[in-house]
């Protein structure tokens, strides 16, 4: 019977919160008195996530399991699960457990109601530091000024998504995924569900800094090609105030009091470091035009374990 919800869950190294991520999913799904699976991803785990999700698919039916032949990452694991999701609505979690799955059924009560994408919207986030609530508000505030797609603010991937959606995105092939992003460019209902963020459960966090900039990074050059415009604006400013420092310095010449080379000296190094900058900002689209041209599959699955053909 084909489930009326699935739930993808990436993993990657989350020993200490699969048992209870997969308790308190399963009290939640099974309260819903509905069919459901849920499509665990693990992302090229090296503890015991591995191990432990298998014994799972071997004592529950309603358990999906993929293992990636390497780390793909966290958005490339939920494009996995989006694949082989079968559900009428996926609803996209992480494992652990910082969005509460006791707001699932709320999100399913929107989407019986006609909306399409219901997407977490946090009211509060447990746990979070200062710098890392600041940086998040200016990352949507630059979202919103460089693109012309409607970006909600203090959202994650935390949403539930209707087929025809997942369907979407599925024929979406690009490698540099921003995926709450691609559900925004998709359109359709879509409508906020507001809720407070808890702590991780247990462990800790596995998206870094650097991963976390390298997102930030996809989802403005995925969406956004002012950057790349960039540069005009600077060559036409210190065309402007080269030629304006020039003019100064022909005047100072003409009344005997010459400027010295100095200035020149300055305005060379910073006009040498905007060049550079304008060559590192188009450098970086032409590697993703580059890694899109390779076109080397997303995802490479080792093993699945759990799915309807296995059982």
């Amino acid at each position: 019977m084909k489930p009326v919800y699935s739930v993808v869950i990436p993993c990657y190294n989350e020993e200490a919160v699969i048992t209870e991520s997969y308790r308190r999913l399963s009290d939640v799904m099974r309260g819903m008195q509905e069919p459901y699976e849920l499509v665990f991803v693990n992302d090229g785990s090296r503890d015991k996530t591995a191990e432990m999700l298998n014994d799972l698919a071997a004592q529950d039916s309603n358990v999906r399991v993929i293992h990636f032949a390497r780390n793909g990452g966290h958005q490339i694991a939920v494009t996995a699960g989006l694949d082989y999701a079968t559900g009428q609505a996926i609803v996209i979690i992480d494992a652990d457990l910082q969005d509460p799955p006791e707001v699932i059924p709320q999100m399913a009560e929107k989407w019986r109601a006609g909306a399409q994408v219901v997407y977490g919207q946090r009211r509060s986030r447990a746990g979070e530091s200062a710098f890392k609530l600041k940086t998040a508000e200016l990352y949507y505030r630059l979202m919103q000024r460089l693109t012309n797609n409607a970006f909600p603010r203090d959202t994650g991937d935390f949403r539930l998504v209707d087929e025809r959606v997942a369907d979407v995105i599925r024929g979406m092939p690009e490698h540099a995924r921003y995926l709450r992003g691609m559900f925004a460019w998709a359109g359709f209902k879509q409508e906020p569900l507001l809720y407070d963020r808890d702590k991780r459960f247990a462990g800790e966090t596995h998206y870094s800094l650097k991963k976390m900039l390298k997102l930030a990074a996809d989802g403005v050059m995925s969406f956004s090609d002012k950057p790349l415009k960039l540069p005009l604006w600077v060559g036409l400013f210190w065309l402007g105030l080269g030629g304006l420092i020039a003019f100064i310095l022909l005047i100072l010449a003409i009344a005997g009091r010459p400027g010295g080379l100095w200035w020149l000296a300055s305005l060379m190094a910073v006009l040498g470091g905007s060049v550079l900058t304008s060559l590192g900002i188009m450098g970086a689209y032409l590697a993703r035009i580059y890694d899109e041209a390779k076109d080397r599959p997303l995802y490479i699955v080792a093993e699945t374990r759990g799915f309807p053909e296995e059982i």
